[in-house]
């Protein structure tokens, strides 16, 4: 393959994520999105047009400007960062292997490290901020009624943004062991149960639409898939709303994956096993399920009321040792 950096950028794509690892087309317009944001970088940079720039040009010194331009006038935060320069990282592996001249150079890139960055806790729901929050959307009309469907099925389901947005009538399966199916990060498809108020809403729901598999379940005003931008939308204008009957609230910021967050809160409260937990979430890791621990007040409280606690018994007052109180005074 030749080593010029356009034809190895576009083998990248099209050999690479696309042909043989099959990536998803959100990880694809990532991908693309940080390609575009560093060739910009790099023409401003060394007065090059992209289609002139050889892999030498990307170097770390480069690279590491690029992603300090995405903290400071970007203001990305370090995790963004790091999405970036994994994509980044992921190109270089595969120069690595396609020109082995630059293997040197793909070498020192593979060897930037991540950015440290805090790790928050995670935003969900309570349940009286639940009931408000699917209380809010007026069900005497169609937008309502869509909406009430599509909270519901998020807070149960704790399906991603995509996930829902993309399910058809096809995906819905009801009657007993109702469920719905969907096809998660990684291409990996898994069932997710459905209680039988959430199935009850469904039904009714698709019912109203006319039944026809290849529908999509929450469907825009033309009959089309929902947007992102449409979803989070939805979420905000209903929280907006919930929040007059419901204070606590007002404090918090309710997004699509808040909702997701707050179904993982639920099972946990329940009392469901966190390999379980990550099962019905599609995590491929159970790190990413253990910040669910973290966040879980009453879980700690159950284990301090199991611990034994300590007496603060009084002691009488017996100054240091000199030499210690020397030390421990410089």
């Amino acid at each position: 393959m030749s080593a010029d950096l356009p034809t190895l950028i576009e083998a990248f794509f099209t050999k690479r994520l696309i042909a043989q690892q099959g990536a998803s087309a959100h990880t694809i317009a990532s991908y693309r999105d940080t390609f575009r944001l560093l060739l910009c970088f790099a023409r401003r940079q060394l007065g090059k047009m992209p289609s002139q720039l050889a892999p030498g040009d990307l170097d770390t010194a480069l690279l590491g400007a690029f992603l300090s331009e995405l903290e400071t006038n970007r203001r990305n935060t370090a995790r963004s960062r790091n999405l970036r320069l994994a994509a980044i990282r992921s190109f270089f592996g595969f120069v690595a292997f396609e020109a082995p001249e630059h293997s040197a150079l793909a070498a020192r890139v593979l060897a930037m490290p991540s950015k440290r960055h805090e790790r928050r806790q995670v935003d969900y729901l309570s349940r009286p901020e639940i009931e408000a929050l699917l209380a809010a959307p007026n069900t005497t009309d169609w937008f309502g009624r869509r909406d009430h469907a599509l909270l519901l099925t998020a807070v149960q389901t704790g399906l991603r943004l995509s996930e829902l947005t993309s399910l058809q009538q096809k995906d819905v399966i009801l009657g007993e062991g109702a469920h719905v199916r969907c096809m998660g990060k990684g291409r990996k498809e898994r069932a997710t149960p459905l209680t039988k108020p959430a199935a009850r809403i469904l039904a009714t729901w698709m019912k109203e639409q006319g039944e026809d598999q290849q529908l999509f379940v929450f469907p825009n005003r033309a009959g089309g898939r929902l947007s992102s931008d449409a979803f989070q939308n939805i979420v905000r204008k209903h929280a907006e709303e919930a929040r007059k009957h419901c204070p606590s609230l007002a404090t918090k910021r309710v997004t699509p994956h808040v909702l997701r967050h707050t179904a993982a809160m639920e099972l946990m409260q329940a009392g469901v096993d966190c390999s379980m937990i990550a099962l019905w979430l599609g995590h491929a890791s159970l790190n990413t399920t253990r910040i669910y621990l973290d966040a879980n007040l009453a879980l700690k409280e159950e284990v301090l009321a199991k611990a034994s606690p300590v007496t603060g018994k009084i002691q009488r007052y017996k100054p240091s040792d000199r030499l210690l109180n020397f030390l421990n005074n410089l």
